[in-house]
């Protein structure tokens, strides 16, 4: 039902910046939970950043002050503003899209983010 594109990874060396966006799909994306996730080679994947249908906003403390997530809902768009970024935020990062009642979960691709020091 719902389908998610993740675009904007890159190349980036140490302390620069990249703005990742998730292009979604259907006509609810705004009762959505979104999230960002990252899977870095060896690791298990982990929750990024989340912004809820009212905006409130939950990072992981990896990133806490570095990254902004945000939502325009009449784009159907979640974005991941990275920053200060380091090589340890090298991963593939997924777009998520979680449905209220906690029954329907989404996924998009994945875009590659590569940080170089």
């Amino acid at each position: 039902q719902v389908q998610l594109v993740e675009s904007g990874g890159g190349l980036v060396q140490f302390g620069g910046s990249l703005r990742l966006s998730c292009a979604a799909s259907g006509s609810f994306f705004s009762i959505y939970t979104m999230g960002w996730y990252r899977q870095a080679p060896g690791k298990q994947r982990e929750l990024v950043a989340q912004i809820t249908s009212g905006r409130n906003t939950n990072y992981t403390d990896s990133v806490k002050g570095r990254f902004t997530i945000s939502r325009d809902n009449a784009k159907n768009t979640v974005y991941l503003q990275m920053n200060s970024l380091k090589p340890e935020d090298t991963a593939v990062y997924y777009c998520n899209a979680q449905f209220p009642t906690g029954l329907y979960a989404y996924w998009g691709q994945g875009t590659q983010v590569t940080v170089s020091s």
